[in-house]
């Protein structure tokens, strides 16, 4: 009797297992205790004096493809190909020796043939107008712009901001597509991006990443750094191009990487959007970029600096130099003041205190707070015009 029982036992355990793996298989919801009992989704028992841990919902609007934004963005983005002419040196024999090792055994002038340039372009206004960098166009003789479509076009240059890298371009062509500057939340860390743009000129390219870090600066790109990092794959060619969200928006334009091979290394830099557009404003309204300026030579102050010289102070801009004649000059500024603040603004670096001036109209008065020899002072100072620089800045940037 005791062995008929066991065997009916063993029967049923065996029945049971199998139809628990043939729900778990076909209808797996099932054995969803939640969706069983109703109770919601991230609610989780827990013994008393214990915090329950968040549960993060399930992703309902998952991506698997960009497709959409991209085909919003790559119409707008277009190719930039710039020359200029080498500079010509004095006539030489073409018989002679040296002049045929250094330019040809035929004695062929091979320096003559013109200097050409490529990046990209982003279109923001239907009527032709167009954003890219600096460095793609300097000192170019001819630009033409390839549109998305296959068009060739001759591009006029309208204006140049050597201090943010950018310029804006014009071409004679109506009804063209934009790309959309009407994003409204800032970007973050994190946010998916896609970079658009002409690669070593092999045709337009969509690579994607994410937004790995913002406000880079002190790279030594330009004078003004607010940069945004990605690790989109960004290489020569794509300068000037695109950098867009997952819905299709401008958030940047791309403009360097840094690299030790001349490629990809990860790490990009774009210029954000609202930069672009306040330097496209004024081009077009002003035919120049007008900041503010106070003619010092700002140092970062580190707490190594500070500890040397005994200053309590341990973050701010200290002044390494004053132009004579300049308005910190005129406001009774000195070699060894630690900028802190202006009109009321934090300053606890130099490119804080450099944007943070920019922004100020020349011709207005503000408020310079200021530690020197360790008490704090206010000084009145009339902001003057950042003159335009005589070059280029230096840049480390992928051309």
């Amino acid at each position: 009797m005791l062995r008929r029982l066991w065997l009916l036992f063993a029967q049923v355990v065996t029945v049971a297992l199998a139809l628990l793996f043939i729900v778990a298989t076909l209808q797996p919801q099932w054995l969803n205790w939640r969706h069983l009992t109703g109770k919601p989704a991230g609610t989780e028992r827990v013994r008393p004096g214990r915090a329950a841990l968040p549960i993060a919902p399930a992703c309902t609007q998952c991506l698997d493809s960009y497709s959409d934004a991209a085909q919003r963005a790559m119409p707008a983005v277009v190719n930039v190909f710039s020359s200029k002419d080498r500079p010509r040196r004095g006539k030489r024999n073409a018989n002679d020796p040296m002049y045929r090792y250094y330019y040809g055994k035929k004695g062929q002038r091979q320096d003559d043939s013109p200097v050409s340039n490529l990046g990209s372009g982003v279109i923001v206004s239907s009527d032709g107008y167009i954003l890219t960098n600096q460095h793609v166009v300097d000192g170019a003789d001819e630009i033409e712009v390839a549109l998305a479509d296959g068009r060739k076009k001759r591009a006029k240059l309208i204006g140049v901001d050597p201090d943010t890298d950018l310029a804006v371009l014009k071409i004679d062509e109506k009804d063209l597509p934009t790309i959309s500057l009407d994003r409204k939340d800032p970007p973050r860390v994190g946010d998916v991006v896609l970079a658009i743009g002409n690669p070593f000129g092999v045709g337009q390219t969509v690579t994607m990443g994410i937004i790995s870090a913002l406000g880079r600066n002190h790279l030594g790109i330009t004078p003004f750094e607010d940069f945004i990092q990605t690790d989109a794959a960004i290489n020569p060619g794509n300068s000037g191009g695109a950098l867009v969200d997952v819905k299709g928006n401008l958030i940047g334009i791309n403009t360097a990487i840094y690299s030790r091979s001349g490629g990809s290394l990860g790490i990009g830099f774009a210029t954000p959007v609202s930069t672009a557009t306040a330097v496209l404003h004024s081009l077009l309204t002003t035919g120049t970029v007008t900041r503010g300026w106070i003619g010092v030579e700002p140092q970062d102050l580190t707490p190594e600096i500070a500890e040397s010289f005994k200053m309590d102070q341990t973050s701010g801009a200290i002044v390494a130099g004053v132009l004579q004649g300049g308005p910190a000059d005129k406001a009774g500024v000195k070699p060894g003041d630690i900028i802190v603040g202006v009109d009321g603004d934090k300053i606890d670096e130099t490119t804080r205190l450099l944007n943070t001036i920019a922004k100020i109209a020349p011709g207005t008065d503000a408020i310079l707070h200021i530690i020197r020899r360790n008490k704090p002072v206010d000084l009145t100072i009339k902001i003057g015009r950042r003159p335009m620089p005589s070059r280029r800045a230096s840049r480390n940037d992928e051309e």
